[in-house]
């Protein structure tokens, strides 16, 4: 098989997604912006060919490197798995003849109030939600429906650009934040109380066939906005406890409604007071290495997983569920440099035996903002067969690491 492969180097997740498509004995073709000679010798060592282009999110600009290949002989499939990739990449399949995830499909995963009214046609429950384009759009909606309310941009991912709106001049602030005020379209949604967490699924022919629940500790816009926490991503391997049943069948019932084929999908969700209630999908795996936290849990290379669907249609491989498995960001005490750690010595003698993964920038280097994310300073990657023990080491292990400043 032939696989094109958008943007094979950047975000370095894209190079496991290139080996991966290699290691099950695909053609790869990359279509990248970075000249081929900037590929470092292993990424290369993957490629058959390679295109470039100066910007994949160009529609004429990846169109026309696709023909190209196309010209010298049969391309099976066109792959893209960055979010901002997904809409272009699934318009220039459509065009070129190649099978994959439909327009449809990737518009409706990228502008949040077209896919919640779809969902909510489908018997999905949603929080109430408007795209709008104006200021008196979004002072209409707010009148409507009360405070809190979250604005985030149209075709924002995660938890980037969000904003929480608790009355009319926070309204008026995010109107100018988010750029309405100059014709930015911006999506709008009554607040929704309660725990979050998400559901990664890698799906053949609309089948889910591996699927994963991570819990954020706390909620992700607390998360980002107080330094002093040391946010946690858990997966779990309880998933066959009857609790996760309506998640599983509502998430079965999103993939289906939104036309979700062969790809991998991440979806937000939140339980509170008023029951499950749908966040957000986007037909791509989830940020923040979190592919490689479900690798540590069940013993699997979710990657080369992922690629075995694309190329063979399915797999005879299951996740083991041994372990629990979490991220944790360590962040600075403040902005700066970084001039060490404490406790990191005394956190690796009592669990040194847990830690999968972990990245300690060095001394000297500049730190960056909390809301850059879970990834944005120090952070480690911890496993255990019991959930609740894993939440207690990791809970400790925030308690006693200090990333320090200077």
């Amino acid at each position: 098989m032939h696989v094109l492969m958008v943007e094979p180097a950047f975000p370095r997740a894209q190079r496991e997604h290139t080996r991966a498509l290699r290691a099950v004995g695909a053609r790869v073709t990359g279509i990248g912006e970075r000249p081929l000679e900037a590929l470092d010798p292993e990424l290369r060592s993957w490629l058959s060919g390679y295109e470039r282009v100066q910007r994949v999110t160009d529609e004429a600009e990846l169109e026309a490197a696709v023909r190209r290949v196309q010209a010298r002989g049969w391309v099976d499939r066109l792959e893209a798995t960055v979010e901002s990739h997904v809409l272009t990449t699934a318009r220039v399949r459509a065009r070129c003849g190649i099978p994959g995830t439909s327009e449809r499909t990737a518009f409706l995963c990228r502008d949040k109030a077209a896919m919640k009214h779809e969902l909510r046609e489908a018997g999905v429950p949603c929080a109430r939600s408007a795209g709008v384009s104006d200021p008196e759009g979004a002072r209409g909606f707010a009148r409507e429906v009360g405070y809190p309310l979250i604005m985030k941009p149209l075709d924002a991912a995660g938890a980037k650009g969000v904003l929480r709106i608790d009355d009319d001049a926070g309204l008026e602030r995010a109107i100018v934040e988010v750029g309405l005020d100059r014709g930015l379209p911006a999506a709008l949604e009554e607040w929704v109380e309660g725990h979050e967490g998400f559901w990664d699924t890698l799906s053949v022919g609309g089948r889910v066939v591996h699927e994963f629940v991570s819990h954020y500790f706390p909620n992700v816009l607390e998360a980002m906005r107080a330094r002093w926490i040391s946010p946690q991503i858990i997966c779990t391997n309880r998933l066959d406890d009857p609790s996760y049943g309506e998640l599983k069948a509502m998430g079965r019932k999103v993939l289906g409604a939104l036309g979700m084929e062969t790809s991998a999908t991440h979806m937000e969700w939140f339980f509170g007071p008023k029951g499950l209630r749908f966040s957000e999908i986007g037909c791509r795996p989830p940020g923040v290495g979190m592919w490689d936290v479900y690798s540590a849990a069940n013993e699997l290379d979710l990657y080369e997983e992922w690629a075995r669907l694309v190329v063979h249609g399915g797999t005879d491989r299951r996740p083991s569920r041994r372990y629990a498995a979490g991220l944790i960001a360590l962040r600075p005490e403040g902005d700066g440099t970084i001039r060490g750690y404490e406790g990191l010595d005394r956190i690796r003698d009592r669990y040194g035996d847990r830690i999968v993964r972990e990245h300690f920038p060095e001394p000297g280097t500049p730190t960056q903002p909390v809301e850059s994310g879970y990834h944005a300073n120090a952070w480690l990657i911890a496993r255990h067969e019991d959930y609740d023990e894993l939440r207690r080491c990791l809970d400790d292990i925030g308690q006693t690491v200090r990333t320090l400043v200077r």
